[in-house]
């Protein structure tokens, strides 16, 4: 009887649940989306001005994606979950 205790003392308890690591995927799924998003537009010639660095996507959309992956992973990591170990 004493063994079965010491293991079950033994078990690893991880900090986050399985909700959380769904939402931390989540939100590093729209930081990367908007990284990409922010990607492109340069000039092989430092010369040459190419307007498209200057257009909608790369200005308001992409870090737009990228401040709401970081509040995702906010609430990611603050979100409690249903643990069975805290009412005992």
């Amino acid at each position: 009887m004493g063994e079965q205790k010491r293991k079950q003392e033994a078990k690893t308890n991880f900090i986050f649940g399985k909700k959380n690591y769904k939402w931390m995927f989540i939100g590093l799924g729209f930081i990367v989306l908007g990284f990409i998003l922010m990607s492109g537009g340069g000039s092989d010639d430092p010369n040459v001005f190419n307007p498209e660095i200057f257009n909608i996507r790369r200005i308001r959309l992409a870090p737009t994606l990228v401040l709401i992956g970081f509040g995702i992973q906010i609430y990611a990591i603050l979100l409690n979950p249903k643990d069975s170990n805290s009412k005992k």
